[in-house]
């Protein structure tokens, strides 16, 4: 099987092309015969009012992307400034370990793979923020 394969959860929405699907109450695999397409899974997406750190902006530029609301070449740019700016504070193995499997994903414009990696990096975002806060 060549393409993407989408495993759906039961009622799990995704985006694709712009339309929203939802799915059953079963479990469902999906291929994506159509090179190109612009698919996102809901459960994945950041909506824009919550872009507001640093990992969440330039996973929200991946998004974008994958919805079909970027041009791939601009946000590619973009992409990888933001990957920079995160990698000078992002400075521990594992993390610059993230950061290099998500610019090869860039590079190769594998966006969704560029957004499953950064999404990784939530939770440590999450915790450098909480404890800059405390």
């Amino acid at each position: 099987m060549t393409g993407l394969v989408l495993k759906l959860g039961p009622n799990e929405r995704v985006l694709i092309n712009g339309a929203v699907i939802e799915n059953g109450d079963r479990r469902t695999r999906l291929a994506v015969k159509t090179p190109n397409a612009h698919i996102l899974r809901l459960r994945d997406a950041i909506p824009a009012d919550q872009a507001n750190t640093p990992v969440r902006r330039v996973c929200y530029i991946a998004q974008l992307v994958l919805s079909g609301d970027a041009e791939p070449m601009l946000a590619r740019r973009q992409l990888l400034m933001g990957i920079e700016q995160l990698s000078q504070v992002l400075t521990d193995p594992d993390s610059r370990a993230l950061l290099t499997e998500a610019t090869s994903a860039v590079l190769t414009q594998q966006f969704y793979s560029a957004l499953k990696t950064l999404r990784t990096l939530l939770p440590r975002e999450e915790r450098l923020l909480a404890a800059h806060e405390a």
